[in-house]
Order: C-alpha cells, then sequence, then structure tokens
C-alpha cells in the first residue's frame, strides 16, 4: 500500500542531496541560461538520477557500503572530482566568470553532444553515486517492500520537480543570471560548496 509520510520522506531526502549546486546544477543553468537542448537535458537528468535510485534501493547501495574498497573508490573519487570541479569554478570567478554567450561552436551543438556532456557530468563524478546509490540506496533498501517503493517514488519525484525547475527556470530568469557579474557569483558559491563537499568526503572517510 502506498504509503504518503514515506513517499514524503523520500521527497525530502531526495531533495536535500540534489538541491546543492554542484557540476550537474550549474550545467543545467548554463544551458538553461543558453536555451540550448534544456529539456534533453533536463530529462537526461531526470533518467539518470531515476535509475541509479532504482539501483540503490533494489540492493546495489547496500553491496557498495559492505565494499570497503569500493566506498573507498566511491569517497576518494568523489573527493577528487569536487575539488577538481571547484578550482575550475573558482579560476573562472576570479577571471571574470565564465562567458555564456554562445559561440559560433556553441550555436552548432548538436543534441548527442549535448547529450554527452551531461551523461559525462552526471556519470563520471563518484559523488553522484554516493548520493544516489549509497544513502538512498541504504535508508530506502532498510524498509519493507511496499514501503520501499513509496520512499523510492518520493525520491524520483524531488529528481523530477528539481531539474525541471531548475531548466526551465534557468531558460525563464536568462537575462539575469545570464550577466557576467551573476555567474561569477554562482561560480564562486558551487566553487565553495564543492571544496567544503570534498573536506566533508575525506572527513567522513
Amino acid at each position: 500500500m502506498f504509503s504518503q509520510q514515506v513517499f514524503l520522506q523520500g521527497l525530502g531526502l531526495g531533495a536535500s542531496l540534489i538541491m546543492a549546486i554542484g557540476a550537474q546544477n550549474a550545467h543545467v543553468i548554463r544551458t538553461g541560461v543558453r536555451g540550448q537542448h534544456v529539456l534533453a537535458t533536463v530529462a537526461t537528468c531526470i533518467v539518470v538520477d531515476v535509475v541509479l535510485i532504482a539501483l540503490g534501493i533494489s540492493g546495489l547501495g547496500a553491496l557498495v557500503e559492505a565494499s570497503p574498497t569500493l566506498m573507498s573508490v566511491a569517497r576518494y573519487g568523489g573527493a577528487l572530482f569536487l575539488v577538481w570541479y571547484g578550482w575550475r569554478c573558482w579560476k573562472s570567478s576570479l577571471q571574470g566568470g565564465a562567458s555564456l554567450a554562445l559561440s559560433a561552436q556553441d550555436k552548432g551543438m548538436t543534441l548527442g553532444r549535448a547529450l554527452a556532456t551531461v551523461l559525462a557530468l552526471s556519470l563520471l563524478n563518484p559523488h553522484v553515486y554516493l548520493d544516489t546509490v549509497v544513502l538512498l540506496g541504504a535508508v530506502g533498501s532498510s524498509l519493507a517492500g511496499e514501503a520501499r517503493t513509496s520512499f523510492a517514488l518520493g525520491a524520483m519525484t524531488a529528481s523530477v520537480l528539481w531539474f525541471s525547475a531548475l531548466g526551465l527556470g534557468a531558460q525563464r530568469f536568462a537575462s539575469v543570471l545570464g550577466r557576467p557579474s551573476v555567474w561569477r557569483v554562482i561560480e564562486a558559491c558551487t566553487g565553495s560548496l564543492m571544496l567544503v563537499l570534498a573536506y566533508l568526503l575525506v572527513r567522513g572517510a
């Protein structure tokens, strides 16, 4: 039987894990501001999250958590990715912010290239697996069968709502978010958050 309480728990935990501005979210914002392949990018992020959440809750999360080697790879690999991306964001911010103006190359970006970019940022970041597969998976897989389904639906709904709002919201407010000064602040905040998350990952080990 569907449990509204467990659904809301999954919704809340899922939202808390994906709402931090990271590599994936920053890319969705950038895509929305530029107005290129926004729906495809948002849909890809949602599908990736839904698949990883399903895998985690079905038992893969518990399997990874039980393996010290896999946990170390995810933890330290995620920390390295976050440090690299954080440094990249800070460098861009200090140099004046990344230009969001569409270059000739950007204007000719194919759907395939756009999808490849968002898949790389989503699947090559070990921190994504810690959030969706391990953390959500550990909580969800500990529940009984029917409650587990409600929790999974809640976590998946959080992804659908967040990425849809992020991509379409960025497109709607592109005139503001596209300003170099605003994007410079976004880059600085993103870089700072990435470095903090990297520290917490290593400290948690």
